[in-house]
């Protein structure tokens, strides 16, 4: 290192200033055991932390810092470690994706604010993956993901159990009577063994494999277990990493490209990954000026099959893919196919194709768990679905590999219900006015109307119909779904509701026709009808007059849009703030 690089530090501006403004943050610095010898130009390195015991999925982070800030010492930096909030859709009401947007300001601002050179994003929970990512991305320092690792398998009387998609089947037992309260109450304990986030193949893992794949986490590291060693490895190896990077200037838009984002879908399509995903990489590619269309999500996956035998399409989970190869044995499964971008850069240094190559991890060990291009988990076209129709003129998705094939193509009366609660009031009423070919609208979930866009669309089936046996219905909302759910569900309807789109017009009744072949939802109801009925519609009354909540709803974009706030798109850089001392 020169003395010319050195005094090229971003964090010089601080820690190198002459005369009391210097003296004033280097004499602050020491009160924490630092000797003067740290400030000597090194790269300066923030360790982002969104650890809290109100976050469940992040709680072992605190670990996981310690062995970044060992690789960080290692390579020569100073690593110092700062929180952020933690968005856990655990606990937080009425959802986790509310605050999204608002942790994204957050980490932006705490990078731009502090003499640092570079970071390291510790995230796990499904939101801070990417309101981490999207906060980098427009501050545009040298930045680099550890996820904290999934769960270790649950089980329950000799079955492995998914979280999440368990829930919902273990909720369909209670209420036709084949579970006890007793008994749920002690599977609650199965489930969740270990510290980590999912292991199903909900958003939180996909999510983690989306950074993988997007070239911002180091190969291989998405999927051991929070509780293996090895997580902490590759906590320390990116704390040597990030040093090198910052040397090297190897920023998120080297990294984050068109290109990037291509191989992210795909590899989302692979492994079978979350519908939330769509919304998440596309507000990312928005901090970064990449431009991702709904439609990218369809057109770029036809012809990539299901690779990842998975809950919830398959019956693995994350522990079980880890060992089968994890995300690199995908990769390198794409790779063979031509269906990645193998030139394309990462937080190594090196290539997409180059990282696959060098990644002793590359082969199916488990040809079960991670299947063949040749011979696949669910067939090419199976992955998530763009719908477009009078229903949804700005589109909406459906995750084929988790519906029912029966009801892929549908036609069916609408039910309509103007909130989740209000369709939960009366779903366990024996009289209730439903039968197996209904479809149930739930509206006013999307991002404004609820607010937040929250994970409720893929609502139980009424109790009746279970009792008969049924399994699955369509289900049609503006709201998002959760990674460990499945079912027929049509999600992300936007326009939505709350703003006049075509599904605050639907009455009980109308024909609702869904083709997901042909790629259509529309509802069968005359022009001139739908025309009057939008005369009538009024726009629901604003029920916040202030605080960040009024922010959120005065300014987030829909659905289709990534439910960023316009004024976040794009990068605002790390030029140096003024010095106020």
């Amino acid at each position: 290192m020169t003395d010319g690089q050195k005094t090229s530090r971003r964090s010089q501006a601080w820690f190198g200033a002459q005369g009391r403004s210097g003296m004033l943050y280097r004499s602050w610095m020491r009160n924490q055991g630092l000797g003067h010898e740290v400030f000597d130009g090194r790269p300066v390195i923030g360790i982002a932390t969104s650890a809290s015991e109100l976050a469940p999925c992040n709680t072992h982070l605190t670990r996981v810092a310690e062995a970044v800030r060992r690789g960080v010492w290692q390579a020569g930096g100073l690593p110092l470690v700062f929180p952020t909030m933690a968005t856990g859709e655990t606990l937080m009401r009425p959802t986790a994706m509310l605050y999204r947007n608002l942790m994204a300001m957050e980490v932006e601002e705490l990078i731009r604010a502090n003499p640092l050179d570079g970071v390291v994003l510790l995230s796990g929970c499904d939101k801070t993956t990417p309101a981490m990512l999207m906060g980098a991305a427009s501050v545009d320092l040298p930045a680099v993901m550890v996820t904290g690792g999934p769960m270790l398998n649950g089980k329950y009387r000799g079955q492995d159990v998914g979280s999440g998609t368990h829930v919902w089947k273990f909720e369909e037992d209670l209420k036709t009577g084949r579970m006890t309260e007793e008994e749920c109450f002690f599977a609650e304990g199965c489930m969740a063994r270990s510290n980590g986030h999912c292991m199903t193949m909900g958003t939180a893992s996909t999510m983690a494999c989306m950074a993988e794949a997007l070239g911002m986490q180091l190969p291989g590291s998405a999927a051991w277990p929070a509780v293996d060693s090895r997580r902490m490895e590759t906590a320390q190896a990116a704390g040597q990493r990030i040093v090198r990077m910052v040397e090297e200037e190897l920023r998120p838009s080297r990294i984050l490209t068109r290109e990037a984002f291509e191989n992210a879908i795909r590899v989302n399509a692979a492994i079978g990954g979350s519908t939330n995903a769509v919304i998440h990489l596309t507000a990312i590619a928005g901090r970064v000026g990449v431009e991702l269309s709904l439609r990218d999500f369809d057109d770029l996956v036809r012809a990539v099959p299901t690779l990842v035998n998975l809950m919830p399409s398959g019956k693995y989970l994350m522990e079980d893919f880890c060992y089968a190869g994890g995300l690199p044995a995908v990769m390198a499964e794409l790779l063979r196919g031509e269906l990645l971008h193998g030139e394309q850069i990462t937080v190594t240094g090196r290539t997409v194709a180059e990282n696959t190559g060098t990644t002793e991890n590359t082969e199916r060990v488990d040809s079960d768990v991670i299947t063949a291009l040749d011979a696949p988990f669910q067939p090419a076209g199976t992955g998530i679905a763009v719908l477009s129709g009078n229903l949804c003129p700005d589109g909406a998705v459906i995750k084929q590999s988790a519906a029912s094939p029966h009801l892929l193509t549908h036609r069916g009366p609408a039910r309509v219900f103007d909130s989740p609660e209000a369709y939960h009031e009366v779903a366990d009423d024996p009289d209730l006015d439903i039968d197996e070919d209904t479809v149930i609208v739930i509206r006013n979930a999307g991002p404004k109307g609820y607010p937040g866009m929250p994970e409720v669309s893929n609502v139980p089936l009424p109790a009746k119909l279970l009792k008969a046996g049924v399994r699955d219905m369509v289900r049609v909302c503006d709201g998002r779904m959760s990674g460990t759910g499945y079912g027929t569900v049509v999600l992300h309807v936007a326009p939505e509701a709350a703003v006049g789109g075509p599904l605050a017009l639907v009455r009980d009744g109308d024909p609702v026709v869904l083709d997901v072949p042909n790629r259509t939802l529309r509802l069968d109801v005359d022009d001139a009808e739908l025309t009057r009925r939008r005369d009538a519609w009024r726009a629901p009354a604003e029920r916040y007059t202030g605080g960040y909540t009024w922010l959120y709803t005065q300014n987030v974009e829909q659905a289709h849009q990534g439910a960023d706030f316009g004024f976040l798109r794009g990068s605002r850089g790390h030029e140096v703030p003024r010095d106020s001392h």
